[in-house]
């Protein structure tokens, strides 16, 4: 049994893995957020452990942390470095070795093609952050795992296939569902894909930009 905390909790990823976690594991969970009312349901639940907290607060942060053996961030936004750069204080701070986080395709400059270049301006004002985040990760010296989904869905369904740093990116979506199932195979299975970047899409969804744009 692990203990696993996961930053920024109120998300949609994050509450799809929480469900997942509590149903097919014994690990008991640490859900941290700005506003833990909004997770409330879990409030009876003895294997889950709700922390009212700022990311921003390393002090907070790190005591929340400190039972965990597994840190998962589902934080995301223009100042994702800053709130990355938070978490990896905050896990040195308790001697925490493991991370897993999402952060976004386009991360490492992999897209390939005219989506790449749709992407690029897409989400023009949130790259740097993903870019200056994984380099602080990667620097960190800490045993991490980056995901780097393409455009989300919220399709009913886990349809996926992974791509390496080292590979171009391929396809334009994937499911939330299918993302949250390879982050709870990395969070039980904590020794794959170590001090990986990897890339998920959905099969057979290349194009120039998402199915919908």
């Amino acid at each position: 049994m692990k203990k696993i905390i996961i930053i920024g909790a109120y998300g949609a990823m994050a509450q799809l893995i929480t469900e997942k976690l509590l149903k097919e594991t014994d690990n008991e969970l640490i859900l941290y957020l700005r506003n833990a009312s909004r997770l409330n349901k879990y409030l009876n639940n003895d294997r889950v452990k709700l922390v009212e907290g700022d990311v921003f607060s390393t002090e907070q942060l790190a005591a929340a942390m400190e039972p965990a053996n597994i840190v998962y961030s589902n934080l995301g936004g223009i100042d994702l470095a800053s709130q990355i750069e938070n978490v990896i204080s905050a896990m040195k701070q308790t001697g925490k070795k493991k991370l897993v986080y999402i952060s976004s395709l386009g991360a490492h400059h992999e897209v390939p093609g005219k989506y790449g270049e749709w992407n690029e301006q897409a989400i023009n004002a949130y790259l740097p952050g993903f870019r200056a985040a994984a380099k602080l990760v990667e620097e960190s010296g800490l045993e991490y795992t980056e995901i780097r989904p393409a455009w989300l869905t919220n399709n009913d369904e886990v349809d996926y296939e992974i791509t390496h740093l080292d590979e171009p990116f391929k396809g334009t979506e994937v499911s939330r569902k299918s993302v949250a199932d390879f982050i709870f195979n990395v969070l039980t299975q904590p020794e794959k894909h170590l001090n990986e970047s990897i890339g998920i899409n959905k099969p057979n969804t290349d194009g120039d930009k998402p199915s919908w744009m």
